[in-house]
Parts: C-alpha cells; structure tokens; sequence
C-alpha cells in the first residue's frame, strides 16, 4: 500500500478509468438541468448525450464538491494511515478546492501523525489532470509526498491553457462575453481564443474567424509558448468535437513531431459553461 493518496476531482477531465489506471481516488462535481431537478455526476451521463441535450436547447447549472464529501474520503485513507495530496479545480472557478481546504483544517488535529497537503492548481480541465499527470509520475518513480507536490506545485504558473469556443452564447450565459459580442460573433464567425491567467480565471485573448482559423491559433500558441515543443507533453480536451482535436493534435505533431499524450472529453460541468465545440489545449510552457 501506497504511504500516500493522490486525490482529485471530476473537473480534471480524465476519465475514471484512467484515474482508476493511474491509482487516483477523485470526488465528482455535479449539475443539473434546467428541465429536471435531477442531479447527475460529471461522469454520469455519456458525454455525447449531455453535449447532445445541450445543443437541444437545455442549460445545465454546476455545483462544486462539499467538504462533507471530502471529509468522508479523507477520513477514509487516514484511517488507513495514509497520507492525502489533493490536486485540486482552480479556486478562481469553483470552490471545489477551498472545500477540500477547509476539510484539511478540520482532520488535521484528529490526525496529528499525517499529512493532508491541499494544492489549488489554478487549472481546469485537462489542465487540471495534466499537473496531476505529473504528481503520478513522481510517485511512480518512488517520490515522497513532498516530492509529489512539487512536481505540481514548480509547474502551475508554467501551465498554459489556450481555449477556443464554437459557439459564443455559452460565454455569454457565464459572464464572458457581451450579448453583442456573442451575436455579432455568431453572424461573422468570430472564434475567441482564451487562457486560464496566473489566477486561474479564463481570459480572452484574441479573436479569430472561423473555426480552422481558431484551432490554428491553437497550435500556433504552442509553438511561440511551449518550453520544449519537440518533448512536451500535450493534452487536448474537447466538447464533442473529436475529429477537431484530432485536426489540432495533428497540426502539433506535423510541426513538432510530437504525439498529443492524452485527447479527453472536456466534461459535463466545465462544458456546461463552455458548450459544445470546446477545444482546449495544454502544455508546460515558459510562462502561463
């Protein structure tokens, strides 16, 4: 038995099988649709079929994970005598991670012998699960806790996430973008091109027409920001447009010969927000 658990939450976009194969316990985001008052898990539904309802008409509001949860799980593993590396959902977009703080606060004195090290990414999405990746890894090859944590902890303000959107009302819904921007940018097919800044809120950045225009964007931010484009590792998540991902893995690997690592659905409660036609993009970068 491991001497600790790598934690994290359903907002990462990996995929439970994934985490399951990498030896990560997770706590799921919820949401709701505005036609029901039935709560799913991010996991629950297919993705095909929540992207599908969403292009339907039907509008699903999120809710973060409770510390009534997080105490449950935690209390579970110190039981064990297990120490927790909870890698967490940006604070500037949930407060899924300060709930995972204030449980840490709570347990602390009743287990006085372990260590719970919280660490808010800053990150969303595959953003998340890529600073995850990394404390993996580093417990794969024998790390210590600490060790762990500054795998992810060295690399967060190096985290790039480039965003781009197919539809602008999905930003309009969440505060991003003006009515006017998204009703003029769906007349002309403007695309913006976002990022996750150093407080983990999601930024615009630029504007693009059309759709291949954006995911060149994409690509091209790799190039001009990437630490080592011939060696990066490389995420991509997407809101049910996978044969876009590929488009853009493609455009990486024809420039720089590198194999995207992981192409992962962008999930149910971040898609909520972002809507369907989501592409985002990963990689350790010489600054956020």
């Amino acid at each position: 038995m491991d001497s600790y658990v790598i934690f994290t939450d359903s907002a990462c976009d990996l995929s439970p099988e994934t985490l399951r194969d990498w030896g990560v316990r997770y706590e799921s985001l919820t949401y709701t649709f505005n036609t029901s008052p039935r709560s799913y898990e991010n996991y629950e539904l297919p993705f095909p079929e929540f992207y599908g309802r969403m292009r339907n008409g039907e509008v699903a509001k999120t809710a973060a994970v409770n510390i009534e949860k997080f105490l449950e799980s935690f209390r579970e593993c110190l039981d064990k005598g297990q120490d927790i590396l909870y890698i967490g959902f940006s604070s500037g977009l949930s407060n899924t991670v300060n709930a995972g703080i204030k449980a840490a606060e709570v347990l602390g004195p009743e287990y006085p012998g372990r260590k719970i090290i919280v660490i808010d990414t800053l990150a969303a999405s595959a953003g998340e699960g890529l600073l995850l990746y990394f404390a993996v890894e580093a417990r794969r090859r024998g790390a210590t806790i600490e060790e762990a944590e500054s795998a992810v902890r060295d690399r967060i303000f190096k985290l790039d996430h480039w965003f781009t959107v197919d539809d602008l009302v999905y930003l309009k819904r969440g505060g991003r973008v003006s009515a006017a921007a998204a009703f003029f940018g769906g007349v002309l097919g403007i695309k913006p091109v976002l990022h996750v800044d150093d407080e983990g809120h999601l930024i615009p950045v630029t504007k693009v027409r059309g759709r291949k225009a954006s995911l060149k964007a994409l690509a091209d931010k790799y190039t001009e920001l990437a630490e080592t484009p011939e060696e990066g590792t490389v995420f991509i998540s997407h809101g049910d447009c996978i044969e876009d991902a590929e488009y853009l893995a493609g455009l990486i690997k024809e420039a720089h010969g590198v194999e995207v690592k992981i192409i992962t659905y962008v999930g149910s409660v971040i898609g909520a927000h972002s809507g369907p036609g989501t592409m985002a993009l990963f990689f350790v970068g010489k600054m956020r």
